[in-house]
């Protein structure tokens, strides 16, 4: 049992005003594993009031890049020995299959940490301008006090892949888990403050949807970094508007793959699979529509078919378990319910689309494959956030490209194609802020985002450091003469 009856509020543990505790349930074995304190907006206030202290008065924002960067390598080297039981949390938290987690989820998301540092040496802080009128000097700063709301779906990653930029930077931070999966970040936040971070600089606050928008709303907050649904989204950014607050918004998706003729099923078949039913389909990612041309829409079909009924789905501790369960009982209420619709709107169940036998506990679903799909139904429009793919015929190249944008979302869509200038020309006239050829990828190396409901802004790589400065423009003014004008 991992228990937790504090936060960390300006260095040091601090007591929840309320009562209220998150109990953490795995979702495997619908037991509780863990808790920590349920925040109420006292506590809020509180962490606000920290970062905000130690951002205009503590040295943190005044400490050279280098002393900065020391403290997070010194994190990152007191994190790695612990890689296999922060995967085994992740694995208790929210069902994430044990392999994956300790193979690729956590190792893959502590080295970008050290990534973040080296790509930190090469942001340009201060830039000499000349002008006509004026020479200038342009100042790269923190942004100031960030709140970063996470997701379930990646706690230790969102974590991760949140704070290190930001406090690379120079910006101090409130950090809100998803209150499904708050343990594995007191891991990473206790690491920070035994690596040496100074108070005030990470507070580190569980709690619900309502002190998030406390969190949110709060007047000592410059930047909000959220990863969620698009209605969550979307309230965040009205809120933000009231009062010109950074963002940065990574929302979800509905992701198109677009499958070619010439397209090579077999280099295709793993990573359609990985893209549609890893995590059991709770990632933004996904391509949860798998676009096939008439000629070979039956082998598509049959491909996902295949590859889906013979993937593993049980519990996330055994070795030889590819697919987990949902996070929790009101999620695989709500893939279910997206199932019963497809078939009602009359698409075709291939397979899946039920409970697996054999698993009396734990929230399950089986991996899903609908055919006969059309892009108007709902399980093709709507992020079902679940293990179900919809295989969506087409006709012409101008049809899959105009499918592919027939969404509300653009966050993630691919093409498979022998034809690499084709492939190229597709990428660029399908609207989406990722983009894969042949393959499937979330890359650490580069920009990741959305344009349309999927977002604003990008996180990752350099850019996702960019987004935690804000520019100042100190202008030096050249003496002129001015005659005066005659009365």
């Amino acid at each position: 049992m991992y228990e937790r009856d504090s936060f960390l509020i300006g260095g040091v543990p601090v007591a929840p005003a309320g009562a209220g505790v998150l109990g953490v349930v795995c979702p495997s074995t619908e037991e509780r594993v863990g808790h920590v304190p349920l925040a109420v907006d006292e506590d809020m206030d509180r962490a606000v009031a920290a970062a905000r202290l130690a951002f205009d008065e503590g040295p943190w924002p005044r400490l050279s890049l280098a002393e900065r960067a020391e403290v997070l390598l010194a994190a990152h080297e007191a994190l790695a020995p612990q890689t296999v039981a922060i995967a085994d949390l992740t694995t208790a938290e929210m069902g994430v299959p044990v392999t994956v987690a300790r193979n690729g989820y956590i190792p893959r998301t502590l080295a970008t940490i050290p990534q973040f540092v080296e790509l930190a040496q090469s942001v340009t802080l201060l830039e000499e301008r000349r002008g006509g009128l004026a020479d200038a000097q342009v100042w790269r700063e923190p942004v100031g006090v960030v709140a970063a709301i996470a997701p379930w779906n990646a706690p230790f990653m969102s974590a991760v892949v949140k704070l290190t930029p930001a406090l690379l930077m120079g910006c101090t931070a409130v950090y809100k888990p998803a209150p499904e999966t708050p343990l594995d970040a007191y891991v990473f936040v206790d690491a920070l403050q035994e690596a040496g971070l100074p108070p005030g600089v990470l507070n580190l606050v569980p709690g619900g949807r309502e002190v998030g928008e406390h969190l949110v709303r709060h007047p000592g907050i410059d930047k909000v970094s959220f990863t969620g649904s698009t209605a969550a989204g979307r309230r965040i950014g009205a809120i933000c508007g009231e009062s010109f607050k950074r963002m940065t918004l990574e929302l979800g998706g509905k992701g198109a793959a677009i499958i070619f003729e010439d397209a090579d099923l077999e280099q295709a078949a793993l990573p359609l699979q990985q893209s549609a039913f890893g995590n059991s389909g709770q990632v933004c990612a996904s391509y949860s529509r798998i676009l096939a041309p008439r000629s070979r829409y039956d082998e598509v079909v049959d491909l996902l078919a295949e590859r889906a009924s013979k993937l593993v789905v049980g519990d996330p501790f055994s070795t030889e378990t590819n697919l987990g369960p949902l996070v929790a009982e009101r999620q695989r209420a709500r893939v279910e319910e997206y199932v019963e619709t497809g078939v009602a709107e009359g698409a075709r169940l291939v397979t899946g689309g039920g409970r697996p036998s054999g698993l009396d506990r734990g929230w399950y679903v089986e991996p899903t494959v609908f055919a006969d799909v059309d892009n108007g139904m709902r399980i093709a429009r709507e992020e079902i956030f679940g293990p179900v793919v919809a295989v969506i015929p087409y006709e012409s190249e101008e049809e899959a490209i105009r499918l592919a944008n027939d969404t509300d979302y653009g966050l993630h869509g691919a093409v498979f194609t022998a034809d690499p200038e084709r492939a190229l020309d597709v990428a660029r006239r399908v609207r989406s802020g990722t983009f894969t050829i042949n393959g499937y990828l979330v890359n650490f190396d580069a920009p990741f985002g959305g344009v349309k409901c999927s977002g604003v802004g990008r996180e990752y790589s350099l850019e996702g450091l960019l987004s935690c400065t804000e520019l100042k423009t100190v202008n030096f003014p050249r003496a002129v003469l001015i005659a005066s004008s005659p009365r």
